[in-house]
């Protein structure tokens, strides 16, 4: 296949915000979109349906917990593309609220997944991107509710505007290591693995955006985290407000900013309405943030439909 076709890759794309973030990229992204599941018969399920739809994506199993799945993934877009447009980082999981595994193992089951899942999948498709790619890492929310309950020092630590990515993965193995011992809120841990893996995933996608400044400043590549909002999906359950295709649509603004565009870059998309829920960022916090604030200050993009915070 020739390497001029453009490509755009979606983790987790067979169900929920990843199979409507698939659909729409399938309808607005000029060249091939690569839905991508762990379970290939989920993955081709999925497949069949938007095919139905009269849609064409194309399929390739991914487990982000697997290293050696994620390479393969990577092995084949160099063959077929050269390289790769548009990654989609969006596959992640979350226990239930009344799920009795105990917190220890919830901890490091989500860690494994959400962050250094996340993590080992940029390690290795990061390179790949051509210039004037799009990354755009899907974080939650909960990671800001997380981290303000974190401690003053974890707080800190977390909102350097120079923390390293060595830094960042010591952090996350600490909090599941505190876990373990029984000691994470002594440490200053809140108790939602959840919502520190997605702090992770949000900070890790400032440190990475940082790195592409400095490292492929020239390229123009565009790497953003969003939070889509409470979705109804099967990990946030059915009473969440918002519609899979609701929770789509922040990501794939940004997986879609145009060629041209010089942001946003190492910023948190997030839907108007979310912004302006209170646990996220209240009204004084958007009229007159200060600058070293977790909680962002927000501007409205061209279209009129989402917000970007411009500190994470």
């Amino acid at each position: 296949m020739s390497s001029n076709i453009r490509v755009a890759v979606v983790t987790g794309g067979n169900k929920g915000i990843g199979l409507a973030i698939v659909r729409d990229l399938c309808q607005q992204f000029s060249g091939d979109v690569m839905l991508t599941a762990r379970d290939v018969a989920r993955g081709q399920a999925a497949v069949q349906q938007l095919q139905a739809e009269g849609l064409s994506p194309r399929f390739h199993q991914l487990d982000i917990d697997d290293l050696r799945s994620i390479q393969a993934l990577r092995d084949f877009l160099l063959k077929e593309y050269g390289g790769l447009n548009v990654l989609v980082n969006n596959a992640g999981i979350a226990f239930k609220t009344v799920d009795p595994t105990p917190f220890h193992i919830q901890a490091e089951v989500t860690m494994k997944t959400n962050f250094l899942g996340t993590r080992n999948v940029c390690t290795e498709l990061l390179p790949l991107i051509k210039p004037q790619g799009r990354v755009v890492n899907v974080s939650s929310t909960e990671s800001v509710r997380a981290l303000n309950n974190c401690s003053p020092e974890l707080q800190q630590k977390f909102k350097s505007e120079t923390i390293t990515e060595e830094e960042l993965v010591g952090l996350m193995n600490k909090f599941v290591e505190d876990t373990k011992n029984g000691v994470h809120k002594k440490e200053g841990w809140p108790s939602t693995a959840y919502g520190v893996t997605k702090i992770g995933v949000t900070v890790l996608s400032r440190i990475y955006a940082r790195k592409l400044s400095e490292q492929r400043a020239g390229d123009k590549i565009l790497l953003n985290a969003c939070c889509p909002g409470w979705v109804r999906t099967d990990m946030a359950g059915p009473k969440a407000p918002k519609s899979p295709e609701e929770g789509a649509e922040t990501p794939v603004y940004l997986a879609l900013l145009p060629s041209d565009a010089e942001g946003p870059h190492g910023q948190v998309a997030v839907p108007p309405r979310t912004a302006r829920t209170s646990f996220f960022c209240p009204t004084s916090s958007l009229a007159s943030p200060g600058p070293q604030e977790w909680s962002p200050t927000f501007c409205f993009l061209p279209s009129g439909r989402h917000s970007l915070s411009n500190s994470m």
